[in-house]
């Protein structure tokens, strides 16, 4: 039983689309997880600066456009926090990138196995 060429036209047209809007995203998220990956190494580097600062050392602040005196705790507990929010991110955007490799890979399958199967009906 053959599938008439305007539905597999079709098919393959839906297949090709989801491969591509797919590899489009893998892209974005790859650069979304580089620059979390910045971020958080930043975040690291930072606090390990903060550390070799005496605790009663007067620390800055930058907050839109003038800086806030601050203590080194409270600095510290906020990159704690972006730190652990940082990687709440990374782990969805590992997530979201393994969801869409596996959805390319399926849809390159998809398009093999047609074209193998119309070469092997020709």
């Amino acid at each position: 039983m053959a599938i008439p060429n305007e539905k597999l036209q079709e098919v393959l047209r839906e297949i090709e689309a989801k491969a591509s809007f797919s590899a489009q995203q893998l892209q974005i998220v790859r650069g979304q997880i580089a620059s979390k990956n910045r971020e958080k190494r930043m975040l690291q580097l930072s606090s390990s600066e903060l550390d070799t600062v005496p605790v009663e050392t007067p620390v800055y602040d930058g907050v839109g456009k003038m800086f806030v005196l601050t203590t080194t705790k409270e600095i510290q507990s906020r990159q704690t926090k972006e730190s652990g929010d940082v990687d709440k991110e990374l782990d969805n955007l590992g997530k979201k990138l393994h969801y869409l490799e596996t959805t390319y890979n399926n849809a390159q399958q998809h398009l093999e196995r047609i074209f193998k199967g119309s070469a092997g009906q020709s």
